[in-house]
């Protein structure tokens, strides 16, 4: 079979500049949703609502609230969990965020080291 530009024949320029012109445009919207995710907020509480965080799916706190009512000098460590717990909670959910969005790219392929 003669080959054209190191592709056998039928399997020309054509089809291969649709290949490239689809995964640009895949690249260009995963960055667009990229850029969205970094923006995005995501919410969590710990103790009954004490302690807020909210962190962008970025992974940035953005905002830590917490009631005056938690605050309690004799119980430091106390407040000390209560905002960890808030913390991962935020950064869970904004790697479920991300995944979900990503994974419309991904095509359910699961998670690619390095792909998002």
């Amino acid at each position: 079979m003669a080959k054209r530009g190191g592709f056998p024949m039928g399997m020309g320029g054509g089809a291969m500049n649709n290949i490239m012109k689809q995964a640009m445009k895949l690249q260009k919207e995963m960055e667009k949703a990229r850029e969205e995710l970094a923006e995005k907020t995501v919410e969590a509480t710990s103790g009954g609502g004490a302690v807020k965080v909210v962190a962008t799916c970025g992974k940035e706190i953005k905002q830590i609230e917490i009631s005056q009512d938690v605050v309690d000098p004799d119980d430091v460590e106390m407040l000390q969990d209560l905002i960890l717990a808030a913390v991962n909670e935020a950064l869970r959910k904004a790697d479920e965020e991300t995944e979900a969005v990503m994974s419309k790219f991904t095509g359910g392929l699961g998670n690619i080291p390095g792909l998002f």
